[in-house]
């Protein structure tokens, strides 16, 4: 029921955030700048609202301080752990987003400025993730019941990677109107109905709800024709929470159903980019990421959007079936 209350709490705070907060960023001009190398017809996208993501990030955290009170009180104060680690990544995205908008063009913080602040946030967050006896250094194999035991530093390199790609695949999702939003849907979903099935994860299940409602109300002002964007302030927030979470329930594999779509688009982009080198100028897919490729197809961005959700909830759907027989019911 608390799950269900932080759904609908966050959902509501979110709703109301973006009433005031995109008139307050159309008034300062926090207008998003579009690649020019996109779709042409997203042209008419620029100077739309971004960092839109701060009605998400509003929404949760004031659901996840009103329904994980009582269990703050007991000492478990797993999703706030979650919501500092995202919120980090939401500041680096923040950083970014204000480049952008002071500069008026579509380059904020370098690649490399990027990447290092990730890394950094990465490894505070496992250690501290270590420290409180929430990991182990044992990836557990979701559909085949069994784990794969590591070495602490082989564990620590490969998680401190495997988050910053997290991060990195929700941005680059990110590309059309209610798309990274709606796909992480089903995935915060995931992680609120597993929290139920297994005892010790109350927190992050409320965490997961008010995901879920903080991105439905989100939704209302995102779907296409959208009316503020997320901006990399939500986006990065966005890996963060995904991440973090598959990590917090100790299953990081997980991440590979339940993230498909997210792996899907960024290896379109690795692809493009390796084909295009190895044969001196010729494309693979008509633009990457994937979700440009299919609006060349002639795919319109409901459609897309309808589409990719489907996929992640199907996957998602498919990973809880793979995750029951860890723990007793």
């Amino acid at each position: 029921m608390k799950i269900v209350i932080a759904c609908i709490l966050s959902f509501a705070v979110a709703a109301a955030t973006g009433r005031v907060l995109i008139p307050k960023l159309r008034a300062l001009k926090a207008g998003q700048s579009i690649r020019e190398d996109g779709p042409t017809w997203h042209s008419g996208k620029a100077g739309t609202p971004t960092m839109g993501g701060l009605m998400f990030i509003a929404g949760i955290l004031v659901s996840i301080v009103i329904c994980g009170f009582p269990g703050m009180l007991a000492g478990d104060f797993k999703h706030l752990y979650m919501f500092g680690f995202a919120l980090i990544f939401g500041v680096i995205g923040f950083l970014d987003d204000y480049e952008k908008v002071k500069h008026h063009q579509n380059l904020g913080l370098t690649a490399l400025q990027k990447f290092l602040l990730q890394l950094a946030a990465a490894v505070a967050f496992l250690c501290l993730m270590r420290y409180e006896g929430m990991l182990t250094p044992s990836l557990y194999v979701p559909f085949f019941q069994t784990h794969i035991i590591l070495s602490w530093p082989v564990y620590m390199i490969f998680a401190a990677f495997v988050i910053v790609g997290t991060v990195n695949a929700v941005n680059i999702t990110d590309g059309i109107d209610g798309l990274a939003g709606s796909v992480t849907v089903p995935v915060s979903l995931f992680f609120a109905v597993v929290a139920t099935w297994w005892e010790g994860f109350e927190q992050l299940g409320i965490f997961s709800g008010a995901l879920t409602g903080g991105l439905l109300g989100f939704l209302v002002y995102n779907f296409h024709p959208a009316k503020v964007f997320m901006g990399d302030t939500g986006s990065l927030f966005l890996g963060g929470t995904v991440a973090a979470l598959a990590f917090a329930y100790d299953m990081p594999l997980v991440l590979i159903p339940v993230g498909f779509v997210y792996i899907c688009e960024t290896m379109s982009d690795i692809l493009q980019v390796v084909y295009f080198k190895a044969t001196h100028g010729k494309r693979l897919f008509k633009m990457a990421p994937l979700h440009h490729h299919f609006e060349l197809c002639g795919w319109s961005e409901v459609k897309l959007v309808a589409v990719f959700t489907t996929i992640s909830a199907v996957c998602c759907t498919a990973a809880a079936l793979g995750v029951m027989g860890r723990y007793h019911f």
